[in-house]
């Protein structure tokens, strides 16, 4: 059993009044999910060296199918809506049910765990219906500009973007993504805010029910989509809890009150903000251990430290290893 528990407000604490300690519930009294499968070492190998990882044929037949009849849920909803012109709305995992699933699917979740561990939170959902036209995107990477998230962590990402890619999308000119392998590495690039092409881009072709993984630094553009094809499909990008939400402030309490505990953690849509940064104890731990299914890394501080109190290793710091460089 699976057990949803909504987010409580707390009040605000008078000057001088200590709030009383609240009691730490036992594992047993909840049925904690392990966390789900990550990174091999030699994916995370690869992922810093080129920025993005592509896992074809990730996404069964049925559930493309499912995420389908989803997007056209929410594109029949939208007055906004218009099948001539490239839609993408955020916030999408609101909108629909079958979307809200995406917050912590096994598929991808234990991949942006590994990275960002108890303090993993849900930075946008996108969902992407790009239709024959010659809108496209130019040179970019995620994230902040002026000071791009680079600057403050050079070695590990502050996002990384999950793909969910339900057409197929066989050649080059139906709106696909191209990127430049490596050049997460880098802090500029000459053709920014340019559409050319570049030696080293790759154009990602490839067949529907393909997942992929990208970190936010990468340099990357969008294809016009020249072909009858209507593209269609799903970013979900994750970051640490300290990072603000890409698109929104807070979620609607009913609609946060309808998820599982895991997805309702990971949307973070906490009354305080500074629950951001020191989440309630109600939140921890997330996931179990993966391996040992412990709630905490052993030997590491007396009984008296709450399980919110404790800092606890996440998958790059332990079986991955972060890089020895920035690149």
């Amino acid at each position: 059993m699976e057990v949803s528990s909504a987010r409580t407000s707390r009040p605000p604490v008078k000057a001088g009044v200590v709030p009383m300690a609240k009691t730490i519930p036992a594992v047993s009294q909840i049925s904690y999910k392990r966390a789900p499968p990550g990174f091999t070492v030699e994916q995370w190998e690869q992922f810093n060296r080129d920025g993005f990882l592509v896992f074809e044929h990730a996404i069964s037949a049925e559930d493309v199918e499912r995420y389908l009849a989803a997007l056209d849920r929410v594109t029949a909803a939208d007055p906004k809506f218009d099948d001539a012109r490239f839609y993408g709305p955020g916030n999408a995992v609101e909108r629909d049910p079958t979307l809200a699933e995406l917050i912590d699917h096994p598929r991808h979740v234990g991949f942006v765990y590994d990275v960002y561990g108890e303090l993993l939170k849900l930075h946008l959902s996108q969902a992407f219906v790009r239709p024959k036209d010659s809108s496209h995107n130019m040179w970019h990477p995620d994230g902040a500009r002026a000071l791009p998230y680079g600057v403050f962590c050079p070695v590990l990402p502050l996002q990384i973007k999950v793909g969910y890619w339900l057409t197929d999308l066989p050649e080059p000119g139906m709106g696909n993504l191209v990127a430049l392998p490596g050049s997460h590495h880098e802090q500029y690039l000459d053709a920014y805010d340019t559409h050319e092409s570049l030696p080293g881009e790759r154009v990602f072709c490839f067949p529907r029910g393909t997942m992929t993984l990208m970190h936010c630094g990468v340099w990357h553009r969008v294809e016009a989509n020249h072909s009858d094809v209507v593209r269609k499909n799903i970013f979900l990008a994750y970051c640490p809890a300290w990072l603000t939400p890409g698109d929104r402030y807070q979620n609607e309490p009913e609609w946060v009150q309808r998820l599982t505990r895991e997805q309702r953690i990971i949307m973070r849509s906490y009354d305080r903000p500074y629950d951001n940064t020191k989440p309630p104890l109600e939140d921890f731990p997330l996931y179990l251990d993966r391996h040992t299914g412990a709630d905490r890394d052993p030997g590491r501080y007396r009984e008296q430290v709450g399980l919110h109190r404790r800092k606890r290793q996440a998958s790059i710091e332990t079986t991955l290893r972060q890089p020895s460089d920035s690149g």
